[in-house]
């Protein structure tokens, strides 16, 4: 990792510091969480670009929004020219659709049944939908519906997503959609899932008298996926053309893309195993297939990638995005697969495109290059040549470029720096700071330090990046208890170097250190570090964690029985590992919506990392929560929404049983109505309940009247 200095050698260039004077204040409860601004101060909105020369500003006071003029700095009233947007959507079952300012107009008529994901073609004369797990479309001018597919029923779904797609593959910002206009509007791509072997997962709704069952096709770990079919429908009807692919073949297709002139479409194929990705330009025609990309790898490969395809608008390349090489990079292809060069290289990912100049032959783009732990804007030729950094200063920087491309937004800051606004050119070049948040009261108040360093993992391989938030009044003779917040997850990592806000005060201002931490397969070092994950979850993050609980320990300022652990999910997950096979190092724990043993997961993202429990049984054991159970001291609080349609109750479920089969002391709070998220009315109950446990554990006193 490029760099990053090991331990607190790098402290003092990123920690929160004051001068002495005037120093004299501490947050209030409100201030603490942000319900007053004092270090901070609201700033004014940039949240894009109105045109290639003028950047939009919302003015924190009044709200509205302008146009700024990049040179001139004129200001004038944002007012969007009215035009023939086209605004399609559900009320009351049935699509309606606005023009503009006109009224709205309904487009079809079916009181009985929900119309769902209405969307307008490019040419705007047609929306799809899906209807009863059938694909239609209808005519905005004549109201005149296709009905492209007749065999929906309660497990074959056309156009709509099963279950394992929605969550893993197709994203859930799809709502289950699972059909793509072509971009001459004269065709529909399709998939057809069949959900006949997928093992049903009920989840009982407590709602009512008797209450109900709601069921969902969920695959788990080993377990049948469904089957799937591409297809395309002509937009008048007509036979379905079905692509070439053996629908009863173990498999995944990824998000297919259509090519600019809607002759062929790209196909992503994946094996079961996950470690083989094939595209596959397909004849909408005839449902020929043409391999023209193979990709293999050790481990496996992500098909939900971001950006895996950009298309260019010569109609002649695209850019893959990769970390075949064990790094994430940018690739130019030709569109019949053939490589022509690397576009970016080296041991740093790459993050997102934030703008391709097609006529410049110049690809703009984010990446952790300078540290894992920060973000910066850079430019880079077709070639690979000339890559240039854009932004500044050891920052992370959210960056928005002009729509040509000329200038850039960027958003910085870092753990001592609060959010500032500066405007840019495409050659690096500040033209002006836009905001500062930085408060004139910045300097009078006593905040707890915030530190971002590394220190070596155990085998000394890694630099394992750390955020550190020290309690008011910081004293290396007294002992603190601390809070560790991880997620812990394959290429997830939480610590980024940038302003924390003013949250982390109210506990600093209790008097307890708060960390945030990564492993070394959290992303930071790449696909090589995320890679050895394979095959063992929760193995070599569990080491890492131990080895910065061993870190902190070996403190005098470390009170030895008070470190707590946190997370969600996965850091739910990790939170009970540490509780039980990590025992001897993490004295509490509070566990959210935990996975406790990975066959009770959905293939897609399980099998991913750990192939299946019929191959990997000894991988599956080592990383159960159940296996350890037995270490298990005390200090978990437990918690879980009892509708979570992700990881089931079943989990908690399930060590519980064995936690109360050994008569071992721990919390369990049901979160009722609450998926894997908590249900908003009950926010506030886990919000105060997570206060009363730090308090009664860590600090040992009551909880203050300001949580009520």
């Amino acid at each position: 990792m490029n760099k990053v200095i090991s331990g607190f050698l790098v402290a003092s260039f990123f920690v929160l510091q004051h001068s002495a004077n005037g120093q004299d204040k501490k947050m209030s409860f409100d201030e603490s969480w942000g319900r007053s601004y004092t270090v901070t101060k609201a700033i004014n909105g940039y949240g894009g670009w109105a045109d290639k020369d003028h950047y939009l500003e919302t003015d924190a006071s009044d709200r509205k929004t302008y146009k700024v003029h990049v040179k001139s700095g004129k200001r004038e009233l944002y007012i969007p020219i009215p035009t023939n947007d086209v605004m399609v959507f559900v009320k009351d079952k049935d699509i309606y659709i606005k023009y503009g300012q006109e009224a709205q107009k309904k487009v079809t008529d079916s009181p009985n049944e929900e119309e769902q994901n209405p969307t307008l073609s490019p040419d705007k004369k047609h929306i799809a939908f899906t209807r009863n797990s059938n694909l239609f479309s209808v005519n905005i001018a004549t109201g005149k519906e296709v009905q492209y597919t007749n065999d929906g029923t309660d497990v074959i779904y056309n156009g709509w997503s099963s279950w394992v797609y929605y969550e893993e593959i197709l994203g859930r910002p799809t709502n289950y959609k699972a059909f793509w206009w072509s971009p001459d509007s004269k065709q529909i791509a399709f998939m057809r899932f069949d959900d006949t072997k997928v093992p049903m997962f009920p989840i009982y709704v407590s709602k009512g008298q008797n209450g109900y069952l709601e069921e969902t096709r969920y695959p788990k770990a080993g377990q049948y996926n469904p089957e799937v079919k591409v297809g395309f429908v002509k937009v008048e009807g007509a036979p379905v053309v079905w692509a070439s692919f053996n629908e009863k073949d173990d498999q995944y297709f990824g998000q297919p893309y259509w090519s600019f002139d809607s002759q062929s479409i790209m196909v992503q194929w994946m094996n079961r195993d996950q470690n083989n990705l094939k595209f596959y330009a397909v004849d909408p025609e005839t449902g020929s297939k043409k391999e023209i990309y193979n990709e293999v790898q050790p481990t496996w490969i992500n098909l939900d990638h971001d950006e895996r395809i950009t298309y260019l608008g010569d109609n002649k390349h695209y850019i893959l995005k990769s970390d075949k090489t064990g790094w994430a990079h940018y690739y130019l292809y030709t569109l019949d697969g053939k490589l022509l060069n690397p576009i970016t290289q080296g041991d740093w990912q790459v993050n997102t495109l934030a703008h391709v100049d097609e006529k410049a032959q110049i690809v703009y783009f984010t990446a952790r290059k300078e540290n894992s732990a920060t973000m910066d804007l850079y430019r880079v030729d077709y070639s690979g040549k000339n890559l240039k950094r854009l932004t500044f200063g050891d920052f992370t920087h959210n960056t928005i470029m002009s729509p040509d491309g000329k200038y850039f937004i960027t958003n910085y800051s870092n753990v001592y720096t609060p959010n500032r606004v500066a405007l840019m050119d495409n050659q690096g070049k500040k033209i002006k700071e836009l905001a500062d948040s930085k408060s004139e009261n910045f300097n009078s108040y006593k905040v707890g330090k915030t530190e971002y360093f590394t220190i070596k993992s155990d085998d000394g391989k890694f630099d394992l990046p750390i955020i550190v938030t020290y309690p008011v009044d910081f004293d290396e003779q007294k002992e603190y208890p601390v809070i560790m917040s991880i997620y812990g997850g394959p290429d997830a990592g939480t610590v980024k170097n940038t302003w924390k806000g003013t949250s982390n005060q109210y506990w600093a201002n209790a008097g307890i250190i708060q960390i945030a931490c990564d492993h070394r397969a959290s992303g930071h070092f790449g696909k090589q570090g995320v890679a050895l994950m394979h095959r063992n979850l929760g193995h070599w993050e569990l080491i890492d964690y131990i080895t910065v609980a061993k870190w902190l320990k070996a403190k005098s300022w470390v009170a030895k029985n008070k470190l707590l652990i946190t997370g969600h999910s996965y850091g739910g997950y990790m939170t009970c590992l540490a509780l039980t096979k990590g025992a001897d190092y993490f004295d509490y724990g509070i566990s959210g919506a935990p996975v406790t043993s990975w066959e009770l997961y959905d293939t897609h993202y399980t099998e991913r990392w750990m192939d299946t429990p019929q191959d990997n049984p000894e991988g599956y054991k080592n990383g159960s929560i159940l296996s350890y159970v037995d270490k298990y001291k005390g200090g978990l609080r437990i918690m879980h929404g009892d509708l979570d349609d992700n990881v089931h109750m079943q989990n908690t479920i399930q060590l519980i049983d064995a936690l109360t089969d050994r008569s071992v002391p721990f919390e369990f709070m049901i979160y009722p109505g609450s998926r894997h998220g908590w249900n908003r009315s009950k926010v506030a109950y886990d919000f105060r309940e997570r206060a009363r446990f730090y308090y009664q554990y860590l600090l040992e006193k009551p909880l203050p009247k300001e949580f009520n």
